[in-house]
């Protein structure tokens, strides 16, 4: 084969605009995160023509297969014609986003930690309060 017919692994995500940086990728790849072919991948791993990456961005899972090799990182319309993700990893990441679209604020679910001040009014009146705020000498004795 021609040298430019297998690119690292490392290169290649970075090239294909997966993530930011080759230290990322790397990252990515030593934490098991990257298969090439359904085997676990080393930053060193060679990926040629048709060969298939799974991969994970955040928590999004994708599997593409490789049809282009280039060393170097150019604009995003030109990074995309280096792979083509499959149909099952299209429709497993659109099913991912409408379930987080529907999914409940997280926030609201909180129901612990600091009182907002309308909370702590409501808890000055249910303690019976009123208009005393601090200890007086009276109590003391």
């Amino acid at each position: 084969m021609r040298p430019m017919d297998r690119l690292r692994i490392d290169k290649w995500l970075w090239a294909a605009r997966f993530y930011k940086t080759r230290a990322l990728a790397v990252d990515e790849i030593d934490k098991g995160r990257v298969l090439i072919n359904g085997q676990a991948a080393k930053p060193a791993r060679e990926v040629k023509p048709g060969d298939t990456v799974q991969l994970r961005q955040g928590a999004v899972q994708r599997t593409v297969v490789v049809r282009g090799i280039s060393a170097q990182r150019g604009p995003a319309s030109v990074a995309q014609q280096l792979y083509e993700e499959t149909a099952e990893s299209v429709a497993a990441r659109e099913r991912a986003a409408e379930q987080r679209r529907l999914a409940p604020e997280p926030a609201l679910t909180l129901t612990h930690g600091r009182p907002t001040k309308r909370d702590r009014r409501e808890l000055g009146k249910a303690q019976g309060w009123g208009e005393r705020w601090s200890a007086s000498i009276d109590d003391a004795r």
